[in-house]
Parts: C-alpha cells; structure tokens; sequence
C-alpha cells in the first residue's frame, strides 16, 4: 500500500456554499496528521498551470462560514485533453504530491476518474455541488443552503402572490435534477412542482387551476426546475393563452442560490466529508467519492458516482399535490 504523505485539495465546476468549510476540514486533518497539504487554485486549470500554493492551518481561518470558495473555480478545457492531464500530473510532482481531493461534481469526477487511471495519483472525491444529483450519499455539499435559499424567496413572493391573487411560475436551479424545485416546493406549500424526473403535463396543471379558479382560489405557485424540458417561461404563454383572466408572474431565481452563507448541515456534512477524505487517503482507500448515506460515512467507486444518478422518491410528487390542495 503506498502511503500518502503529501496532499492538494481543488475545488471544481459550480461554486456551493460549504465549499470553504470542507477545505477547512482537508487542510486541518492533513496538518493534523503530519502532511503537506497545498491548495490548487482555479480547480484543474490551476493543475495545468502550476496555481499550487502550500496551505497551513492559518490559510483556512475564518472561512467556514464564507460561500463561493477561496480556492476559486474554473472551467479547464486543456485538461480533457492528454496533453493537459500530463502537465497536470508534471506540476503535481513538481510539489511532491501523492494524493488529490477533488470538490465538485460529476464532471469534475469524471475528470479526477480520468486523471487518477493515467496517473498514479490517488483521487478523493467531495460531492460539492447544490443539485444534489450524485449517486452515493444523501446529500451534497450547497444543496441545503440552496434550498433554503429558494425556500426564503419563495415565501418572499407568496407575500406578494397573496396580495395581488396572483399565479407565480417560480424557476429554480438544478439542471438536470429537480431535488430543490421539490425539496422548495413542498416547504413553501406549491400547488404544482415541474422536474426533469416527474412528467407533469401542463394540460393537467391547467385543469387543476381552473378548478382552483372555479373554487375561488386565486392564489397559486408552480415551481419549475430549470431542466425541465418546458421552462417557466414556456410554462406561463402556456397558461396565459389558456386562462388569460388569470394574473401571471414569472421569476427565475437564478444565481442567488449558489450564495451565501452555509447552513449549519452544509457547514457539518462538508466538515465531516473532509475530515473522512483525508482519513480515506490514510487507509489506502483510493479513488472513491466521501458521501453520507444514513447519517454515516459511505465510499462510493468515483467510476459508479458518475454514471448513477440518486433515483427520486416519486411519492412525494404525490403527497406535495395532496397537501396543496
């Protein structure tokens, strides 16, 4: 087994909130163990570049409760290719490093799955990323200050839904996951919620609404995710045409819920998952993803973490509709 002594840690595609917190955990656990810890700037063009900077306990104070990441983060284009990666692994050994912490998600995996086959550099990887569409844990690190993110802004625009009697189509962020259009959605009471996973036909929306109008109930929110194939704005020409007494808003929340201060679960889990991939690296337990799955410590093969996608729960699909009406 080939001992680790010297490691760096990068975070990598889009910003999320505990970010900094589990920097924190990596660098102070690989001091506390006697490493060399160094942080990678701008992810993997910081690899390709030399961005390498040496870390000590004192580089990560008062950041636990910062957002974005002080590492910072880019898109590398030269690392897709051979040429790229060798540099990369070059600059790495210029440094004498022997171990990888990769923050991000499923392209930044995919990318530290890659490196490490190439190279003999063991890859840890930290789900950071707020879509909470990784396979392998519970939760990622951003999803729940997402969420809550959007949770307040919801609840802001249901103020102001409910004094005008107003439709409001709400989009929020998720790609290709619709986890925090229905994690927000059930919080704030939305009458119907539109994710990549659940086909929810805007015909029976529009039904629901006209009965809802029928009955009086003027005030209503459609929460979309952003990858939905038909988007909010899509959704609410949609809706005009059909009931066109109704008084339609749309507001795409956006980058906000990337922002902002963590939530104390974002500041823990990403605390515990860096804490665990330091301790990983240790044991000899090598290109894995951290996750928490039942409130424990869970590998995850990085080759299974990005080709599963965590299946959603359709029942609760059910039960939002249930309770909104």
């Amino acid at each position: 087994m080939k001992k680790v002594n010297n490691i760096a840690v990068l975070t990598s595609g889009g910003d999320a909130p505990g970010m900094n917190a589990a920097v924190r955990a990596v660098v102070r656990t690989g001091i506390y163990h006697q490493m060399n810890v160094y942080g990678v700037m701008y992810g993997y063009r910081g690899m390709v570049k030399n961005e390498i900077l040496p870390m000590e306990s004192k580089s990560v104070a008062n950041i636990i409760q910062r957002g974005g990441t002080i590492l910072k983060t880019a898109r590398c284009m030269e690392f897709y290719e051979p040429e790229g990666r060798q540099k990369a692994y070059e600059n790495l050994k210029k440094h004498n490093i022997d171990g990888l912490i990769v923050i991000g998600g499923d392209g930044s995996f995919k990318g530290a799955q890659k490196f490490s086959q190439e190279y003999d550099i063991p890859c840890i990887g930290l789900p950071g990323t707020i879509d909470k569409d990784i396979a392998g844990t519970d939760f990622t690190i951003g999803f729940d200050t997402a969420v809550n993110t959007a949770i307040d802004a919801i609840d802001k625009i249901r103020d102001t839904a409910d004094a005008h009697d107003r439709l409001f189509i709400i989009e929020v962020m998720g790609r290709d996951a619709g986890y925090i259009a229905l994690h927000s959605g059930i919080a704030t009471g939305a009458e119907h919620i539109m994710m990549p996973e659940h086909k929810a036909e805007v015909e029976d929306i529009i039904a629901d609404l006209q009965a809802n109008e029928r009955r009086k109930k003027l005030v209503n929110l459609i929460v979309v995710a952003e990858g939905h194939e038909t988007g909010a704005n899509e959704v609410a020409k949609m809706i005009k045409h059909r009931l066109p007494n109704a008084d339609t808003r749309v507001c795409i929340l956006g980058h906000i819920q990337r922002g902002g201060t963590p939530t104390c679960q974002d500041r823990i889990l990403a605390s515990r998952m860096g804490y665990a991939a330091v301790n990983a690296l240790i044991e000899g337990t090598y290109n894995v993803m951290v996750g928490i799955v039942n409130n424990k410590i869970h590998y995850t093969p990085l080759d299974h973490a990005v080709k599963a996608k965590e299946e959603m729960d359709t029942d609760w699909v059910k039960m939002c509709k249930i309770l909104a009406s």
